[in-house]
């Protein structure tokens, strides 16, 4: 029943590792962020963040894995020898790729972090706006939640902008005290 299962003889541990590492640190920050600004309890902000942070972490793999084979040689043996080995050489084209790229994905996991979690929210909070409905009378339930909502939305998207800085910050100075320059 096993058989096509095997484990494969180069298996990237060290960026597994790495990455569980990154994620016990982004998730807490995260989660705190969310209790505090969003007003959400310990529970629903934990999820929240466990959520966006592993559906991004699930997301942003899935996109490494299918842009490596368009990279150019040089950066392709870059990107595997830090998968595998955790080692960037120090050229000064490819640390310039590195901030390069680490900027860009910073963004992009902020703005997916935004996505997931609007839609978490609106998922599983679909209740919530029904009994709203059912107990505001129609003229102030209109005007309400047109204000609430453009308020909201601010909230979040400086929430979660919030909540990625500091965790990529906490995981930048865990990365400098990880590999310290020589």
């Amino acid at each position: 029943m096993f058989e096509a299962f095997q484990i494969p003889e180069v298996f990237p541990l060290g960026i597994i590792l790495f990455d569980i590492l990154f994620l016990l640190v982004a998730i807490p920050i995260e989660a705190y962020i969310l209790n505090i600004r969003l007003n959400f309890d310990k529970k629903s902000s934990t999820f929240y963040a466990v959520c966006i942070n592993f559906f991004s972490s699930a997301i942003g793999w899935f996109i490494c894995f299918q842009i490596e084979p368009f990279l150019p040689d040089s950066w392709r043996l870059e990107l595997i020898n830090f998968v595998f080995f955790n080692r960037l050489s120090s050229s000064g084209e490819v640390l310039g790729s590195v901030v390069v790229f680490a900027s860009v994905a910073f963004f992009f996991t902020f703005l997916m972090k935004l996505v997931l979690l609007k839609f978490l929210i609106f998922s599983l909070r679909e209740e919530i706006t029904l009994t709203l409905k059912t107990q505001l009378p129609p003229i102030a339930r209109y005007s309400r939640r047109n204000s609430r909502k453009k308020i909201l939305n601010t909230n979040l998207v400086l929430t979660v902008l919030i909540a990625n800085a500091l965790s990529y910050s906490a995981i930048l100075v865990l990365l400098f005290i990880i590999f310290p320059q020589s």
